[in-house]
């Protein structure tokens, strides 16, 4: 094989030859690129080829489930993966249209061992990708997208015999039934379904209606110029709309997807958007009443009522806070046995015997129903107000070159380390412990903390920082962490800040 152009360029001869990859396009724990600017079809071979060859290096049974988002493009970069995955010798099973984790339901329900599902997750259109992993249920972190990306660029794509197509049929109806089995609510319940046009579209309404919620639709014609707004449940424009959903129906809450099904974004009754992590500390109070001495994970940019809140240690939870990243924290949820991950982005991570441990925003919004229907007396938004009330940051980033980035963050970690080790304060209060998996994470004796870390995407640092006690602590907080942030002349302005 030979190695890919790294320069794209359209509407050329070669374009339509060779194959053509800009090589950024490999990132920590999946590919992404904008199409056709900076990969082609032969480059989408290119990359199916590698993979081919990257699972018969690693000695993993040559099948693979081969899934691809609602997207007017999607198909056509599906059929280029699949052409160099048999070029490599491997037995493609295409499960047709699919949401992401409808496609690592796959893995399990078809018994292949490896997945590959063409989408370009919440990315607004122009952008494709590929969500890849063969030891269910995780996907490929950075040592395998390392691997891979030299495969790739390097022209070390292996073609062998024995590559097969096959069409399956049924994974679809496989998948809900497996979400909603016999499970009927046994109180009313009317939910907003916002899909925004996206993939779940084709799964989320019908997944409410066999378990007796009332849908209250928006934006649930699949449509993939998405004519209203980029099916994204962390973004400002679907959440207001999901509130306004609520506030004209009177529903009783909005569940919302992003566009390929792995993340699903909540607004209460009252209107209120509930982050993600506190959507899991709601989530997790529950199922340590079902499950007590459970472990949960939470990234290190969640909330620090995992580890504080006095519900959760009164059923001897054990919290485990972990690196950023939807496939971090699949790994360790797998790792260390826990229960359930919640990431602040929206990945949920629910493990046996709830779920199979993979991010699937369509069991989510199953299980917050089954939630709401054993506390039928509560509404979501007394849900949220009985957590303790935190003060929190939104995701604060100030800009760093992708370059330098991470010799900045080690340096700004060994400092806060050592500002601990000193038996200095922060916020003028004693400091507990730092945790140093992703960045450094400035625990306070009262629970309260403020974090710094790198952007696994982008060339900044990443910042957040939470309050137990008041607005003003939190503020205290981040300009003492900002403090030593600026003893680094390479860190840039913030993106937005409090």
């Amino acid at each position: 094989m030979k190695k890919p152009i790294s320069d794209v360029t359209p509407n050329t001869w070669e374009f339509l030859r060779d194959a053509m990859i800009k090589p950024t396009g490999f990132r920590e724990y999946d590919a992404r690129w904008r199409f056709p600017e900076e990969i082609n079809l032969p480059g989408m071979t290119a990359l199916g080829l590698g993979l081919g060859t990257q699972i018969r290096r690693r000695g993993i049974a040559p099948v693979i489930a081969v899934g691809n988002d609602y997207r007017d493009y999607s198909l056509s970069i599906k059929h280029a993966l699949i052409l160099g995955l048999m070029q490599a010798g491997i037995q493609v099973k295409d499960i047709g249209p699919a949401l992401s984790p409808m496609a690592y339901f796959a893995q399990f329900h078809l018994d292949v061992p490896a997945v590959a599902m063409v989408t370009a997750s919440h990315n607004p259109n122009g952008w494709t990708g590929v969500k890849m992993g063969f030891e269910r249920p995780l996907t490929h972190g950075p040592d395998e997208m390392a691997e891979l990306r030299d495969i790739v660029l390097n022209g070390e794509g292996q073609p062998h015999p024995g590559g097969s197509y096959e069409f399956v049929e049924g994974v679809k109806e496989a998948y809900i039934d497996d979400l909603v089995g016999d499970f009927r609510m046994s109180r009313p319940l009317k939910v907003v379904c916002a899909t925004g046009n996206g993939t779940a579209a084709a799964f989320a309404p019908e997944i409410f209606e066999r378990m007796g919620v009332e849908v209250v639709p928006s934006h649930c014609e699949l449509d993939y110029t998405f004519p209203n707004y980029n099916p994204n449940p962390e973004a400002m424009e679907m959440l207001h709309d999901m509130a306004a959903s609520v506030k004209a129906s009177a529903a009783d809450m909005a569940l919302g997807f992003d566009g390929d099904g792995d993340r699903c974004g909540v607004v209460d009754d009252e209107g209120e958007e509930i982050f993600a992590d506190k959507v899991g500390v709601i989530m997790a109070r529950d199922f340590a009443k079902l499950y007590p001495g459970a472990t949960f994970v939470a990234d290190v940019k969640s909330t620090g009522l995992f580890a504080s809140d006095p519900e959760l240690q009164k059923h001897g939870v054990t919290a485990d806070y972990w690196k950023t990243g939807h496939s971090h924290m699949k790994r360790r949820v797998k790792q260390i046995g826990a229960l359930a991950g919640f990431e602040k982005s929206g990945h949920y991570f629910l493990a046996e015997p709830v779920g199979r441990g993979y991010d699937c925003g369509m069991r989510v919004a199953v299980e917050i129903c089954k939630l709401m229907d054993r506390n039928p007396d509560k509404s979501m938004s007394d849900l949220r107000k009985a957590l303790p009330k935190t003060w929190a940051t939104p995701t604060m980033s100030p800009w760093a070159a992708d370059t330098e980035k991470y010799d900045i963050l080690d340096r700004l970690v060994a400092k806060l380390v050592a500002k601990h080790e000193a038996g200095d304060s922060l916020a003028g209060r004693a400091i507990k412990e730092v945790v140093t998996v992703n960045g450094a994470r400035v625990i306070l004796d009262n629970g309260s903390w403020g974090l710094v870390r790198a952007s696994s995407n982008t060339p900044n640092l990443v910042v957040v920082c939470e309050s137990a006690q008041s607005e003003a602590e939190m503020r205290a907080i981040f300009a003492d962490i900002d403090a030593v942030i600026r003893t680094e002349p390479g860190v840039g302005d913030y993106d937005q800040t409090i």
